[in-house]
C-alpha cells in the first residue's frame, strides 16, 4: 500500500514507488520474433472444419510442417513464428466470455520456432518440452504459472494473436 504524505514532494515519491513496483511485475509477452500472421476461416464451412467450438478444445496451425495436413495454406496464409494455437477460452481482457484466443507456440522462454508449446489436456495449460514451462492460455491470456517462464529475472508470457469475428468465423492476425 502507498500512503501519500502532506509535502510536495510526495506525489514525485509515490509516483517512482508506484513505477518500481509495478515494473517489477512485469510480464514480457512480445519475446519471439514479430512475424506476420494471418489465417483467414471466415466463413462458416472453414470455421465449422477448423475452428474451435467449446471450452478447452484447441487445434494447431503450423505452416512449417503444414499442419492441420488437410488445410489449405494460400499465399497469403501465415502463421507467426512458431506456429498459431487457436484455443477456446475465456478472454481474460474483456468480459470473460468464452471465445476463440490465439497464441505464438513457440516458447518464449527457448525464442526458437521449432519449440512449440503443447497442452497439457488435464490442466489445459500450455507446456513447453525443453524447459518445462507452463502457460494459462484458457483464462490467463498465456501468462506463465510454472517454470523458468514465471521464476526467471524477466517473465515472460506466449505471445498473443488476434481472433475476429467476420463474414460467419473469425480471421487470426497480429
Amino acid at each position: 500500500m502507498v500512503h501519500f504524505l502532506a509535502s510536495a514532494a510526495a506525489p514525485t515519491a509515490a509516483a517512482l514507488a508506484g513505477v518500481c513496483v509495478s515494473g517489477c511485475d512485469s510480464l514480457d509477452d512480445n519475446r519471439i520474433p514479430a512475424l506476420n500472421v494471418q489465417i483467414l476461416l471466415n466463413n462458416p464451412g472453414l470455421w465449422n472444419t477448423y475452428g474451435v467450438s467449446g471450452y478447452g478444445e484447441y487445434r494447431e496451425f503450423i505452416r512449417q510442417t503444414g499442419t492441420p495436413s488437410n488445410f489449405f495454406f494460400s499465399e497469403t496464409t501465415y502463421t507467426g513464428f512458431g506456429g498459431v494455437l487457436l484455443f477456446m477460452g475465456m478472454d481474460p481482457f474483456s468480459a470473460g466470455d468464452v471465445v476463440p484466443l490465439a497464441y505464438d507456440l513457440a516458447c518464449p522462454v527457448e525464442c526458437r520456432e521449432n519449440i512449440r508449446v503443447v497442452i497439457d489436456a488435464a490442466t489445459l495449460e500450455a507446456v513447453c518440452p525443453v524447459c518445462g514451462s507452463h502457460y494459462d492460455v484458457a483464462m490467463g491470456g498465456g501468462a506463465p504459472t510454472a517454470g523458468p517462464a514465471l521464476t526467471g529475472s524477466v517473465r515472460y508470457g506466449l505471445q498473443r494473436y488476434k481472433a475476429n469475428q467476420s463474414g460467419g468465423g473469425y480471421v487470426i492476425t497480429r
